[in-house]
């Protein structure tokens, strides 16, 4: 039913095309800044910015004007989302959010709530049981401007994701594929290949992307089988959000004022930061959800086919 909404709206392949390319060159304009301020610093200390690697590039600022900038792109990708979804499809925020009539907040904070202190009470867990391989990295005052920037900052960069990928990308490529399973893997993978640049892959092997990709498989799978995108919205803010503020390492993407500091140095990804999140935690967390929510047709809902509606449903809708 979710998928089957975008049968409503005008979803001709080359819309998605167009769509897709718009949203594309959102996210470059919206890199600008963050590229120019770089280019700027590097001016400033007499470096080759050219020659420069990513991490390099990550750390050259310092750390909240750096996370304000590199999210920035992701805020003007969020914007470029819904321009295309309201003007090229016609089509809702609602609609683009869910199959119900109108969007449960209460999905989206139970699970931002129930992930955020599930998240927060392992890394604190983490700490308590491997303290010499974290320091204190708490400031107040840089801290404070952290909780500011990340409050509003990471949210955006997580609701573009999921509106791109468990929205658009997912009810565009069901209606055109008339398939369930084929959005929901094709893309978990584009998903997954897009964080193969993150300094995590070189830092821990790329095994790591079996995280990834089995990360946007949960929130696919989130997606389809409570009809819409509240719960996969709320997981994905709550898992960056806390990451942000909590711990940092200097081999993560995030590079932030957080409370800890990770010290160790690993060279490849092990069984817990693959398989346990992949194998276990998600799945455990799918039988929560499940049992909350009352899913049912597990089989219909993941593999079924995306019918049209009937053609006195058919409306543009607002």
């Amino acid at each position: 039913m979710y998928i089957a909404q975008a049968y409503k709206v005008l979803h001709e392949w080359w819309r998605y095309a167009i769509g897709v390319l718009l949203i594309v060159m959102a996210v470059i304009i919206g890199q600008i800044p963050f590229s120019g301020a770089v280019f700027l610093e590097a001016h400033n200390q007499g470096m080759d910015m050219f020659n420069m690697n990513e991490k390099t590039m990550m750390t050259m600022l310092e750390p909240n004007l750096n996370l304000f900038l590199m999210l920035l792109s992701f805020a003007f990708g969020l914007a470029g989302v819904l321009f295309v979804a309201k003007t090229i499809h016609h089509q809702s925020i609602r609609s683009l959010t869910t199959s119900r009539s109108k969007i449960d907040w209460k999905r989206f904070w139970f699970a931002f709530i129930f992930w955020g202190m599930v998240s927060s009470g392992l890394s604190l867990l983490d700490y308590f049981m491997n303290p010499e391989g974290y320091v204190l990295n708490f400031k107040l005052v840089p801290f404070l401007i952290l909780c500011a920037v990340a409050i509003v900052m990471v949210p955006l960069q997580t609701s573009f994701e999921e509106y791109l990928f468990r929205g658009y990308l997912m009810q565009g490529i069901g209606v055109l594929t008339k398939s369930k399973w084929k959005p929901l893997l094709m893309t978990s993978v584009v998903f997954g290949g897009l964080h193969i640049a993150n300094p995590e892959v070189t830092q821990l092997g790329n095994i790591i992307m079996i995280y990834y990709i089995g990360t946007g498989l949960f929130l696919g799978i989130l997606t389809l089988m409570d009809e819409g995108m509240e719960l996969a919205l709320g997981f994905h803010a709550a898992n960056n959000l806390f990451t942000a503020l909590l711990v940092t390492a200097d081999w993560t993407a995030f590079q932030t004022h957080s409370i800890l500091k990770d010290m160790s140095s690993p060279t490849e990804a092990g069984f817990m930061d693959v398989f346990v999140p992949v194998f276990i935690l998600f799945p455990i967390l799918l039988f929560v959800f499940a049992k909350k929510y009352n899913w049912t047709d597990w089989k219909g809902k993941l593999f079924g086919t995306v019918e049209e509606p009937p053609a006195e449903d058919y409306k543009i809708l607002e």
